[in-house]
Order: structure tokens, then sequence, then C-alpha cells
């Protein structure tokens, strides 16, 4: 699929991986204080992570790249 734009906003594993972080921000947030920086960051940022590589990989020109960051969410 060279030369062809992915949209993934399209994409419901993409819109599923963002309602996730959300889920996950709202879960950490109910979290002690003591585990608001080490637990709760490392969790945002992988949640966020997911919804990320997915988008950044929708840019890459061939599907074979597009494959390896969806394998990487």
């Amino acid at each position: 699929m060279i030369g062809k734009a992915r949209n993934f906003r399209e994409y419901k594993v993409w819109q599923d991986a963002v309602d996730y972080a959300t889920y996950v921000y709202e879960i950490t947030s109910q979290l002690p204080w003591f585990e608001k920086k080490g637990l709760c960051d490392q969790l945002q940022r992988a949640a966020v992570s997911i919804s990320s590589n997915i988008a950044e990989g929708s840019a890459r020109p061939t599907d074979a790249d597009f494959a390896h960051f969806l394998d990487q969410a």
C-alpha cells in the first residue's frame, strides 16, 4: 500500500485504545498518593503508547511498516 494515506482515527482498534487509556487514567487517579509517581506514570505511558503506535504506524508507507507498529502496539 505505497502512496495511500491511512486515517488511523477510523480504525476501531485505535478508538478502543484511546478509550482504554482514558480508563487507565481514571483508575490510576484513585490510587494512593505514594503510587502516583512510579506505578501510575508507568501504567499511563503504556496505555497511551498503544494508540500512539497505531497512529505513527499509519503514516508509514508500506503495509509491512504499518504491521510492525501494530505489533508494537
